[in-house]
C-alpha cells in the first residue's frame, strides 16, 4: 500500500513541476493557463493521496476548494484573454502590458 502512495505522490510532484516550467517557460496565454491548471492537478492528486493516508476528510474538501477556484479561475481567465485578444489581436503574454500605468 505504501509503494502505491509513494506513486502517486511522484506522479502528482511531477504533475506540479510540468504544469510551472510551462508557465515559466512559455510565453503564450492559454498554455500558460492550462499549465496552471496541470499544476492545480497535481496539487489535487497530493490532496487525495494524504487524505486516503491518514483516513480524514480534511483532504477531500480541501480538492473541493481548489475545483472550485479552478472553474472560477478558467471562466474569468478565459474571459479576460477573449478581450485581450480582441483589443491587441494576440494572446503572447509579452503584448499584456495593458494594465500598467
Amino acid at each position: 500500500m505504501i509503494e502505491h502512495q509513494s506513486l502517486f505522490l511522484a506522479l502528482a510532484v511531477t504533475l506540479f513541476f510540468i504544469g510551472a516550467a510551462g508557465a515559466v517557460v512559455r510565453r503564450n496565454a492559454i498554455i500558460v493557463f492550462m499549465c496552471i491548471e496541470i499544476m492545480l492537478g497535481g496539487v489535487n492528486l497530493a490532496f487525495l493521496t494524504f487524505t486516503r493516508t491518514t483516513q480524514n476528510l480534511d483532504g477531500a474538501f480541501m480538492v473541493m476548494c481548489i475545483m472550485a477556484v479552478a472553474a472560477v479561475e478558467a471562466a474569468v481567465g478565459l474571459a479576460i484573454f477573449f478581450l485581450l485578444y480582441r483589443k491587441t489581436g494576440s494572446i503572447d503574454l509579452e503584448k499584456f502590458n495593458l494594465l500598467k500605468w
